[in-house]
């Protein structure tokens, strides 16, 4: 057993948030890191685990290179969510396969754009997959609980890719 606090537990997820308008997310998945990194890639697998609850996605583009863009629309199916629908795009900046996927989300009014890093290390019990947003605004961290959107996306690319 490693000292990491999260290897070995799948359901163990931690966030934090600073002034810095960042938010961190970590889940041990229990699947080797080239097969998480597929996953957010892969078009069909993105529409399983990329929604919030109570949201389905449309995956209108991926272009998974650097450089390469994506747009998926999340819609939602309840009618608690069906006002909150919005579409995310953004750039791919940085693949390295089974390691670490860098993009931009320019899913913001005007010149809102926030950078995500996904870097997937390999632990004992599979991928420690850490998601940092960074530049993304305070009222919009809070208010639509970006934290734990990405906590429940995860916990659905757990059950997606874990043997």
């Amino acid at each position: 057993m490693s000292d990491k606090p999260n290897e070995g537990d799948a359901s163990t997820a931690e966030k934090t948030a600073d002034k810095e308008r960042s938010v961190t997310v970590t889940r041990v998945v229990e699947a080797p890191p080239e097969r998480v990194y597929e996953a957010f890639l892969n078009p069909a697998d993105i529409a399983v685990w990329a929604p919030p609850e109570g949201f389905r996605a449309d995956v209108q583009e991926v272009e998974s290179e650097e450089g390469g863009s994506f747009r998926i629309e999340n819609i939602g199916e309840t009618e608690e969510t069906e006002q909150y629908s919005h579409t995310f795009q953004g750039t791919y900046q940085e693949l390295k396969r089974g390691e670490k996927i860098v993009w931009t989300d320019e899913s913001g009014e005007g010149d809102d754009h926030s950078t995500v890093t996904v870097t997937l290390d390999t632990i004992a019990d599979g991928t420690e997959v850490t998601l940092r947003l960074e530049g993304i605004p305070e009222d919009v961290a809070e208010k639509y609980g970006v934290a734990e959107a990405w906590e429940d996306s995860l916990e659905k690319l757990a059950g997606q890719v874990e043997d």
